[in-house]
Parts: structure tokens; C-alpha cells; sequence
């Protein structure tokens, strides 16, 4: 679910049907512990995402590939200060954290200056950052700055059992894909 977040929110995109692959390879494990999902969004883009434990020598990792009309970006948790933009017909351009270049929100998230590490541990405080400003904006009657709104809700985490059900419906059943409720039917919704 956590990957699936993270494909609508660098797009901006939501996932609205699922094709996948779910299995236990290691004997004994009551889970699944190798997924392989084919996405479509509600944009029209497609992905596939890929979850796997059993990966043999592949650390713990995250890696994220968007491609578009005009090129492409890479990112890995392994390297996660630089950014790979690889636009059509020129060269790859390296974005760096703290560096020029960068979006006014990706600005804002970068903890520490250009050149120093920055990755998993400053995510979760940019989290937690952003969270007690929306905290501070309700005591203090103020609005909410749009850094202090970039924080995952009560829907995402709703949209991400629903991604999990949709997931292992698809997985075990004979239709090939598996509709994805959009967002907007998750408004109100109290399940």
C-alpha cells in the first residue's frame, strides 16, 4: 500500500484498476511475500509495481520510474539526494536535494543544506513537521500552509485497504482486472 501511495502522489494520478500476481514462495510464510501488479490510472498512464521479499541479495529498497511524453525520472531510496531527470534528446540531468532547480515544495522539504545526506529519517520528520503545523494553524484560527497540508490523511490510509482488497481480489480471481474505487467516492465515507 505504501508504494501505491507513493505512485498517485508523484503523479498525481489515482489507480483505478488492478491486474496482479500475489504468491508465497518461502515455505512455512502466511503471507504473500512476492507481488507483482499492473496498474492503470485514472489519467490513462499504466505502471507496474513490484513488491518482494524474496529478491535474493537485493537489499531493502525502494525505486520509482515515471515516464511521460517529454522523458522520464528515476529516483532510488539507495541514492536518495539525487533525482534523474532524463528528458527526450538531451542529456540526463542530476537534480540534487538542496540544490538549484528544485520546486518551491521540494524545496521546502530538504532538512539539511545542499551536499549533506538526507533520506529515510527526514521523511518521516517532514511528516511529523507538517502534521503539528496543521496542529498549530487549528489552535492559532490560522489556515493551513500548503507545506503543512502535504501529509498523508484518514483517506489515504482508507484508499490504501482498499488498494490491498483490490489487490487480492485480483490476484485470486480468473477476470483480469479489478476496479479501484476512485478518490472522490471515498469522500465522506465512514467505512
Amino acid at each position: 500500500s505504501h508504494a501505491a501511495h507513493i505512485c498517485e502522489y508523484v503523479t498525481s494520478s489515482a489507480i483505478s484498476a488492478i491486474c496482479a500476481d500475489l504468491g508465497s514462495v518461502v515455505a512455512g510464510r502466511s503471507m504473500d511475500d512476492d507481488a507483482t501488479i499492473i496498474l492503470r490510472f485514472d489519467n490513462g498512464a499504466r505502471g507496474v509495481l513490484i513488491a518482494s521479499q524474496i529478491c535474493a541479495g537485493e537489499e531493502n529498497t525502494l525505486k520509482l520510474r515515471v515516464y511521460g511524453e517529454r522523458g522520464g525520472l528515476e529516483w532510488s531510496h539507495a541514492d536518495p539526494n539525487s533525482l534523474l531527470h532524463k528528458p527526450l534528446e538531451q542529456p540526463v540531468q542530476i537534480l540534487r536535494a538542496g540544490g538549484p532547480g528544485l520546486s518551491n515544495a521540494a524545496q521546502a522539504n530538504c532538512r539539511t543544506p545542499g551536499g549533506h545526506p538526507e533520506g529515510y529519517l527526514e521523511a518521516f520528520a517532514n511528516h511529523y513537521r507538517n502534521f503539528a503545523g496543521q496542529v498549530r494553524a487549528r489552535l492559532q484560527g490560522r489556515p493551513v500552509r500548503a507545506v503543512e497540508a502535504d501529509v498523508p490523511d484518514i483517506h489515504d490510509a482508507l484508499r490504501g485497504m482498499r488498494f490491498i482488497e483490490a489487490t487480492v481480489a485480483a490476484s485470486t480471481s480468473n477476470q483480469k482486472w479489478v476496479e479501484l474505487q476512485p478518490l472522490c467516492a471515498l469522500q465522506g465515507d465512514q467505512s
